[in-house]
């Protein structure tokens, strides 16, 4: 098979910046997407795909920089795709993915908020407590590599250390690097997940192969020196079990409350942010001992347990029988009666169509990517006196307002971005809906 032929560099100027982060152009009449470019600046860039409607390119020099554009503080950012904004100000990461969240409300939904709400903002370096780094054997670098994707290549990048990960393991990749490479089967670990506590930060290490006994040997003896606890996973999610009796358990705080959660759960990426999220929900909602709050996408609590501080009573619904189990478990850990927690696939319509709203006085939704369509489109929300939807994806929060202010009656009274994930073009946002 002939391989196709590498185009030739080109210049252009970029006009604005892409939902996604990426500069867009345009060279010989076609849209251009650049990586590493920024508005207002004449690039060089070097043609990588052809789409249909557009081009995909890299920047390879910056001919006119923009006033916007910073050295990034990672050695590794033009290489590493775990960030794909480090060579923008943190002040203009967050006036970007502003812009992204109001103008796809604006645009698909038709609606502007009443009010802005200022973006919420945390650490900025630092603060990733969940990560899955990928790990490869690769006998021409000196064995393993750990750390994330390259960008736009399925490689794992060459790193030695990692800005935004947790200090405890961002700066310790060669020493797992050395850790993976004294193991018996060092090419038969895929994978090491990082997940952290505010007390404990656990590794969970992926092996495709039965490790030896001198293999756990180095592993007990690492989690002594480094602190970090070792999970180890043969198989499945459910396979995952701690090395030995001293591998700590993992939980966070928020405010009195302490959420007990497994190294594999579903937990927010940002503590800092998460807590700040948090407060900012159970504002939004003000709850009293009158309300009854409904809380779909529940996962092991993490807003209900909180919201039942406040609330008369909190229910929740989640599609993860073992988030489901622990929601439970820190309940009556923290002593709140005045919850529930069930079980439902809530984009099985069937489903939804089952959930009783009678008492319900709020709602607070926080679905995954791919919105909660099925919820607005099957549930009849009249009647609730306040709605709180936090977002992953701005593109179905846009969609999901559309139908809960037209369908439903309500007014889109305030939103917001959330910086949970500075650096990435990740747009985390808060939507406040109140009755018209």
């Amino acid at each position: 098979m002939r391989r196709q032929k590498r185009r030739a560099p080109y210049t252009l100027t970029i006009d604005n910046l892409s939902h996604e982060g990426r500069g867009v152009g345009r060279h010989e009449g076609k849209t251009v997407f650049v990586r590493g470019a920024l508005p207002g600046e004449t690039v060089v860039a070097q043609p990588l795909k052809r789409r249909g409607s557009f081009d995909e390119a890299v920047a390879l020099e910056i001919l006119t920089p923009s006033p916007q554009r910073i050295v990034p503080r990672c050695v590794h950012a033009e290489v590493c795709g775990g960030c794909s904004l480090q060579h923008l100000d943190p002040d203009d990461q967050v006036a970007h993915k502003e812009s992204v969240l109001f103008e796809l409300l604006r645009h698909q939904a038709g609606i502007e908020p009443v009010t802005r709400l200022p973006a919420l903002r945390g650490p900025t370096w630092g603060y990733r407590r969940k990560a899955r780094l990928g790990v490869k054997y690769v006998e021409k670098k000196g064995g393993a590599l750990v750390g994330f994707r390259e960008k736009a290549a399925p490689y794992v990048a060459d790193i030695k250390t990692c800005c935004v990960l947790l200090p405890e393991v961002g700066e310790r990749l060669l020493a797992l690097r050395e850790l993976v490479n004294g193991l018996s089967i060092p090419n038969r670990i895929p994978q090491i997940e990082v997940s952290a506590g505010d007390d404990d930060v656990a590794l969970v290490v992926r092996h495709l192969e039965a490790l030896s006994g001198s293999d756990l040997a180095r592993l007990a003896d690492f989690q002594a020196d480094s602190g970090l606890g070792i999970y180890l996973q043969p198989g499945g999610e459910d396979s995952v079990h701690a090395l030995n009796d001293a591998t700590p358990a993992l939980s966070y705080r928020i405010d009195e409350l302490s959420i007990a959660f497994a190294p594999t759960d579903f937990t927010q990426v940002n503590g800092a942010m998460n807590r700040n999220m948090i407060a900012t929900v159970i504002a939004a909602l003000q709850p009293g001992p009158e309300d009854r709050v409904l809380d779909l996408f529940a996962g092991l609590g993490n807003f209900s347990l909180p919201l039942a501080v406040h609330a008369g009573h909190v229910h929740g619904i989640e599609g993860s029988d073992d988030l489901v189990s622990r929601a439970r478990e820190n309940a009556a850990a923290n002593s709140l009666a005045n919850t529930s927690f069930a079980v439902a696939n809530l984009a099985d319509p069937d489903a939804v169509d089952r959930i009783d709203l009678t008492a319900t006085t709020m709602m607070l939704l926080d679905p995954p990517r791919t919105g909660a369509d099925v919820i607005v489109d099957r549930l009849k929300l009249r009647g609730l006196k306040r709605i709180v939807y936090v977002s992953c994806n701005p593109v179905t929060l846009a969609r999901d307002t559309k139908a809960i202010v037209e369908r439903h009656g309500f007014t889109l009274t305030a939103a917001g971005i959330m910086d949970m994930f500075p650096h990435t073009s990740h747009v985390e946002s808060i939507a406040i809906f109140n009755p018209s």
